[in-house]
C-alpha cells in the first residue's frame, strides 16, 4: 500500500517540486498552504507522515507541531524550513517533530529521512519495560516509577529499534542510517554523546549501564533485564 504525505507549504514551485518527485517516487500526496488546512487534512485523511514548513499562514509551523503531538494518534512530522538557527530545531524536536530539514536541501537527502522517519514509525513493539522505567511507543510516552519521564521523539526511536534487536549488537553507523536518516555515514561520536545522555534516564547507574550496553569498538545491545521483564510485542 502506498504510503501517503501531507505537504504543508505556501510556496508553490517548492510544492510542485517536491509533489511530484515524490508523486514518482510511489507516494499518494496531499498538499496544504496553512497551518488551520494541515490540522484539519490531518484528522480527515491521516496521512503517514507530514512535511511541515515553519513560515506559513495562520498557525504557523511550531504550533501545528504541538496541535499534532497532542492527538491521540500522532502523525510523524518532517520540519522543512530556511529557519537555521539552533534554538528553532531544538524548539521543532522539543515539541514533537521527528526530523528537521534546512533550506536549501537535496532530493536525495529529503528522502532518505521520509524513508528514515517512516521505518521508526512502523512499531512492531508498543511497550517495553526495563525495570521501573515503562515506554509505551504507541503514543509516545515514558515513565519512571510511576512518573513521566521525558524522551524525544529521536530517543523513542533509538530505543524502539535497539528493543526491535534486544539481545543483538546494533552497530552505531547503523543507527546513524535508520534513526538519523543519513545516506553516507559520517565520522562522528553523535551516537555516543546521544547514548550518555540517554543512560541518564533509563539507567539506574548511567556510569556502570546495565540496560544500554556498549560492545567496544562495534556498537550497542539492550540487554533485556534477568528478572523476566521484556518488551512486548503486538
Amino acid at each position: 500500500m502506498k504510503k501517503r504525505l501531507l505537504i504543508v507549504e505556501d510556496d508553490a514551485s517548492l510544492v510542485r517540486l517536491l509533489r511530484d518527485n515524490l508523486v514518482y517516487e510511489g507516494f499518494t500526496v496531499d498538499c496544504v498552504s496553512s497551518g488551520v488546512q494541515a490540522v484539519e487534512k490531518v484528522r480527515t485523511a491521516r496521512p503517514d507522515l507530514v512535511l511541515l514548513d515553519v513560515m506559513i499562514p495562520d498557525l504557523n509551523g511550531f504550533d501545528v507541531c504541538r496541535a499534532l503531538s497532542a492527538e491521540r494518534d500522532r502523525v510523524p512530522v518532517i520540519i522543512i524550513t530556511a529557519r537555521t538557527q539552533q534554538q528553532d530545531k531544538v524548539l521543532g524536536l522539543r515539541l514533537g517533530a521527528d526530523d528537521y530539514v534546512t533550506k536549501p536541501f537535496s532530493l536525495d537527502e529529503l528522502l532518505a529521512r521520509i524513508h528514515a522517519v517512516l521505518r521508526r514509525s512502523q512499531r512492531t513493539i508498543p511497550t517495553l519495560r526495563l525495570g521501573d522505567v515503562t515506554i509505551d511507543f504507541s503514543r509516545m510516552q515514558a515513565f519512571r516509577k510511576g512518573a513521566p519521564l521525558v524522551l524525544t521523539p529521536r530517543e523513542f526511536a533509538v530505543l524502539q529499534y535497539l528493543a526491535e534487536h534486544a539481545g543483538q549488537l546494533v552497530t552505531r553507523e547503523e543507527l546513524l542510517r535508520v534513526v538519523w536518516g543519513y545516506h553516507d555515514v559520517p565520522l562522528t561520536r553523535t551516537v555516543d554523546n546521544f547514548v550518555a545522555r540517554l543512560r541518564r534516564k533509563i539507567e539506574r547507574d548511567p556510569h556502570h549501564p546495565q540496560r544500554l550496553r556498549t560492545v567496544h569498538g562495534d556498537g550497542y545491545c539492550l540487554a533485556l533485564p534477568p528478572d523476566g521483564t521484556s518488551s512486548t510485542r503486538e
